[in-house]
């Protein structure tokens, strides 16, 4: 009798236990979906309103378009010059990618594996670089474009869009190199590896969601990069990137929002192919470093 008692007061404790898991649960998912809807608005406006004309756009902009205009498509592609645009954009992003990637990982090991006050001060050196506004940088940073003869060059990007990112990209990867075993080095370096190959076959393989993670977040930043690049550029159409050829389809007298919001299609489809692509490679290498642990 006794034990019956004890195991209905366990089996009511554990149902007690469960009433407040499914209650956050449902709230968890009830919050999950609210937000993926409010990030979906936006989206289906912007899809919708790139296949109506002005009136639908302005008297119904919810509303499925009556007839489908997907010519918005053409005459954004050719009234802002997308082709070269989106080129520009392209190199530039990737360029000044790679050289930030190449960049920040080795000091973040650097870091990541240096002790005392010397390292503490240089990580602190480095998160001063989120105190700096752009706008304030953008006169010395074009009087050193004039002084290199690069003013006007997207090399200029490609070398100075990665001294932008390189403070948030150290601080994050030096963060995720330090949850890596010292030991894993020590037992390398007594095999006989040397730095650099410590560097690439033990912490590269090991840190690949961090490297992604900064790889994503880099890569949406240069390719929105707006100011730099219409102030260092100009407004040549074979140099100018995406988001400074956007605005050329406003007009003084009439937008015509349904080539405008086509247009903004057309400069996020490389955005959401990349984040796909390495969404699934940082989910792949989270996924096999926990069944390996």
């Amino acid at each position: 009798m006794a034990h019956a008692t004890r195991g209905a007061g366990t089996t009511g404790a554990a149902r007690r236990g469960r009433v407040p898991h499914g209650k956050g649960l449902i709230a968890g998912h009830v919050a999950a979906w609210t937000y993926a809807l409010l990030l979906l608005v936006p989206l289906y406006y912007l899809v919708v309103s790139s296949l109506k004309d002005n009136q639908r756009v302005l008297t119904d902009p919810f509303g499925l378009p009556t007839q489908w205009l997907t010519d918005n498509f053409v005459r954004a592609w050719e009234l802002a010059a997308l082709g070269p645009a989106l080129g520009s954009s392209a190199l530039i992003t990737l360029g000044a990618e790679a050289i930030s990637l190449l960049l920040a990982f080795p000091a973040a090991y650097g870091l990541a594996r240096s002790g005392g006050r010397t390292a503490a001060v240089v990580e602190k050196v480095f998160a001063l670089g989120f105190l700096i506004p752009a706008f304030a940088a953008l006169v010395p940073t074009v009087l050193l474009a004039v002084e290199l003869g690069m003013f006007q060059t997207r090399a200029f990007l490609v070398l100075f869009l990665p001294a932008t990112s390189l403070p948030l990209s150290v601080i994050l990867l030096t963060q995720f190199l330090r949850t890596i075993p010292a030991e894993l080095e020590e037992s390398a370096l007594m095999d006989g590896a040397g730095r650099l190959t410590v560097l690439l076959r033990v912490y590269l393989p090991l840190s690949v969601p961090g490297v992604v993670t900064v790889a994503i977040l880099n890569f949406l930043g240069f390719w929105n990069e707006y100011l730099f690049s219409l102030v260092i550029l100009g407004p040549d159409p074979d140099l100018r990137t995406v988001q400074v050829a956007l605005p050329s389809l406003t007009s003084a007298v009439m937008v015509q929002y349904g080539i405008l919001s086509a247009a903004c299609l057309i400069t996020l489809a490389p955005v959401y192919v990349v984040y796909t692509a390495l969404q699934r490679r940082m989910e792949a290498a989270l996924v096999e470093g926990a069944v390996k642990s």
